[in-house]
């Protein structure tokens, strides 16, 4: 019997009357091949960079990468215009608007794939670390120079004498222990998130660091010195608090590089460690200035010094305009960052 046959009676024959089934014949199946998956075309940018100031295209890149980052940019930019390297560049959407970050991605940003970006010159740049190492050097430097009593400086009978007040010789190690100490978190600890500033600022920080220090300098140092008025009581108290904030202002150092890891630029929000100096960042968004201000709080306080006084409440308004501008960009980045936080004073500023 044949296959149609089998088929038209089920797949049955009979043998000797007795009917058998037969195995029904079927065809194997055919394997296909996977449908080839269709590539998605990549629609390039094209960037036109034009001068802040006069309007002017300066430089047109055809076919960007769409996930190209504007430090990229500023490379591609580098090329065609050698004079601005990307450290001085400023790009921004609006010719008076924000630097745009190196880490922003093009495709991200309110352009469409013709994209028009500003471009303003920075000026000349030098790295944070030199512009730190210079003006933490000089008051090192300067007020060393008033201790020793080197000629020129007072009248010649005191030439390299040195002072009969041993709070003159603890003030000098405290000034130095205090820029030896930056200069070594300057080289060891600091992470920047920016790699270099305007040069110009290095010598508007140097003018402020340096002329501070031999103001100061020259009247702790003086032959003609007085003592704090409530004697050695004062001074120890002052030495405390100096370096209870100098420790405090350390470990908030610490805590702040522990958060970024090496070579990156991420925020995170700071909190408290197992260092009971870290504590404070309950109620501060930033205690390093907090104990900043305490260490000159504690050195005012051991010298009874007016210009050092000054030196105080001038660090102390520069460092609360740094702070509020930092609680700022926290407030703005962290939706649940914590509302108990002030600037730099608990509960005040």
């Amino acid at each position: 019997m044949d296959a149609l046959a089998l088929e038209a009676t089920g797949g049955k024959k009979t043998v000797n009357g007795t009917a058998v089934t037969a195995p029904l014949l079927t065809q194997a199946p055919v394997k296909r091949k996977p449908a080839k998956k269709a590539k998605k075309a990549v629609v390039f940018f094209e960037v036109e960079i034009l001068d802040a100031k006069t309007k002017d295209k300066l430089c047109f890149l055809d076919k960007v990468e769409p996930n190209a980052t504007i430090g990229e940019i500023k490379s591609m930019f580098h090329k065609s215009h050698p004079q601005w390297y990307p450290a001085r560049q400023s790009i921004r959407l609006d010719p008076k608007g924000k630097s745009l970050k190196d880490e922003d991605v093009l495709q991200h940003l309110p352009v469409g794939t013709t994209a028009t970006f500003y471009f303003r010159d920075l000026g000349a740049q030098i790295s944070w670390v030199t512009v730190f190492l210079t003006e933490y050097t000089g008051p090192l430097v300067i007020y060393l120079m008033f201790y020793f009593r080197v000629p020129f400086i007072y009248a010649p009978k005191y030439d390299f004498t040195t002072s009969k007040h041993w709070v003159v010789h603890l003030a000098c190690m405290c000034h130095s222990f205090h820029y030896v100490k930056r200069l070594l978190e300057t080289l060891f600890v600091h992470r920047f998130s920016h790699g270099t500033m305007p040069l110009r600022n290095i010598f508007k920080n140097c003018t402020y660091y340096w002329g501070f220090a031999a103001w100061m300098a020259y009247y702790i140092n003086h032959p003609l010195y007085t003592p704090p008025m409530y004697g050695e009581q004062q001074i120890r108290l002052a030495l405390i608090i100096f370096l209870f904030c100098q420790i405090g202002n350390f470990s908030i150092h610490i805590a702040l590089r522990n958060l970024r890891p090496p070579g990156s630029k991420t925020r995170k929000i700071p909190y408290p460690t197992k260092n009971p100096f870290t504590w404070i960042f309950l109620l501060v968004s930033c205690p390093n200035y907090t104990y900043e201000l305490g260490s000159w709080l504690g050195f005012t306080l051991m010298t009874q010094c007016l210009p050092v006084a000054f030196f105080t409440l001038v660090g102390f308004i520069q460092m609360t305009v740094w702070a509020k501008g930092k609680h700022r960009s926290y407030l703005k980045e962290f939706r649940d960052y914590p509302p108990l936080r002030s600037p730099i004073l608990p509960f005040i500023l």
